[in-house]
């Protein structure tokens, strides 16, 4: 009798992160999407294009938190499309480590840079 890997006794291996990976990119393309017509809607409205106009647009906490969620939200996005080409395409276990170290470092960094402008308006 030849083996059968079709249907339900399938032996499925795999770390299973397609899903979760997809959906976050997805939910995280939409918070960015939102704040993109947030913006476009501030600029079209606004009749001061000065450094003037922007700084009071960011003096308001709401719009601060606002840009500070879909920066978050794009590191996200970044770290899942990093951690899967180097999933993908770095072989050496050692060596993607050190690359996954070192993205997550630069998007922390890159956070706390984001926070520190945001709040220094």
């Amino acid at each position: 009798m030849a083996n059968n890997n079709i249907g339900s006794k399938r032996l499925v291996v795999g770390a299973h992160y397609g899903l979760r990976d997809w959906l976050a990119q997805r939910a995280t393309a939409v918070v960015m999407a939102l704040y993109t017509i947030i913006l476009l809607v501030c600029f079209f409205t606004s009749t001061n294009f000065s450094y003037q106009g922007w700084a009071a647009l960011f003096s308001h906490q709401w719009f601060r938190i606002a840009t500070f969620v879909t920066l978050m939200a794009l590191f996200f996005h970044a770290w899942i499309g990093v951690r899967d080409a180097l999933m993908d395409y770095v072989k050496p276990v050692a060596v993607r480590l050190v690359l996954q170290v070192a993205t997550i470092l630069w998007l922390v960094g890159c956070a706390g840079y984001a926070a520190q402008i945001l709040w220094r308006i």
